[in-house]
């Protein structure tokens, strides 16, 4: 274990990915690459990337999955001491299905090392000196260990006193609207920063606008609403703030959420305010949907400095 506390501590669960290597429909001539992905691992090695400490907490297979994904965050400069290995289950796997600007995921998770995850099987420590803790709504999704753990981080503390970012991320082919609808508003009403896109907002509690999405989750000091490829807002003690998204070409955009949490997370680590922070982060979401992997190559400090005082002359 280190003694260096991170920035950010992430907890969730990473899977071997499979994406055809054209990012074309799965067809039977389709020739796969192997990635990593997985929404909180996804953020961890983002935040890496431009220059925060960040670590992964989670459950692996003793399998070749495991060790690919324990290599691949190591490499990008995430802290993964706090993984544990689990030699009774399997790491997870999905495959990207590409259908042009939209993506089905199939997953293959059930019983996976990460679903296995409780209270007990993360370090009181874990969060020890960071700033911000942050999951997703894939975790709760996974069990109903993985559901008391994400209430007892987010709503009992169990990990301390930094800030807890949520990413409600409903993904429906881990459970219906029936089942994720109350559980997601109750989490991310106990959350300090919550993150949803609007399209999921509405599919999950029948919001049509960011303000409808405030006024259902008033509670978290900061709420920021994606919407898709228009922009997002940032809902504060200090108001509402608004920043466009960029339009690059797109090649498959599942990863593109986890880029802008990190993007927006960095900006708010580095308290660089709202939309500058909302900035950050399509710019780092405008890197992810131009890759077939969920990770993308971010900008230098330097770039990402230029950027922002281009964007601030032009608005």
């Amino acid at each position: 274990m280190t003694d260096i506390p991170a920035d950010a501590v992430c907890i969730g669960e990473s899977m071997a990915m499979l994406v055809p290597e054209d990012a074309r429909p799965i067809a039977a001539d389709s020739r796969f690459v192997l990635r990593v992905g997985g929404a909180e691992s996804n953020v961890a090695v983002s935040l890496a990337r431009l220059g925060h400490r960040s670590r992964w907490v989670s459950a692996l297979g003793a399998d070749p999955f495991g060790r690919i994904v324990l290599d691949e965050l190591d490499a990008a400069g995430v802290d993964t001491s706090f993984v544990v290995t689990d030699q009774d289950a399997p790491t997870g796997l999905y495959a990207k299905d590409p259908q042009g600007r939209s993506t089905r995921v199939h997953y293959y998770r059930r019983g996976s090392a990460a679903s296995r995850l409780d209270v007990t099987s993360i370090a009181p420590s874990a969060a020890d000196g960071a700033r911000v803790v942050h999951l997703s709504g894939t975790t709760p999704a996974l069990s109903e260990s993985c559901l008391r753990l994400t209430h007892a981080v987010v709503g009992d503390r169990v990990l301390g006193p930094a800030a807890v970012s949520f990413d409600v991320n409903y993904r429906p082919g881990l459970w219906s609207v029936a089942e994720a609808a109350g559980e997601l508003a109750a989490i991310a009403r106990r959350a300090d920063i919550v993150f949803v896109g609007r399209d999921e907002a509405a599919t999950l509690w029948g919001t049509d606008r960011a303000e409808e999405v405030r006024e259902l989750l008033p509670e978290p000091t900061v709420l920021v609403v994606k919407d898709g490829a228009t922009g997002a807002s940032v809902h504060g003690q200090g108001g509402r703030a608004w920043a466009d998204a960029l339009s690059v070409p797109v090649v498959e955009t599942v990863g593109a959420g986890d880029a802008f949490a990190a993007g927006w997370l960095s900006g708010w680590l580095r308290g660089l305010g709202p939309e500058r922070s909302l900035r950050l982060g399509h710019l780092v979401a405008s890197r992810a949907v131009q890759i077939v992997g969920d990770c993308p190559v971010v900008p230098e400090r330097g770039d990402i400095d230029r950027y922002l005082r281009h964007e601030e002359e032009r608005a």
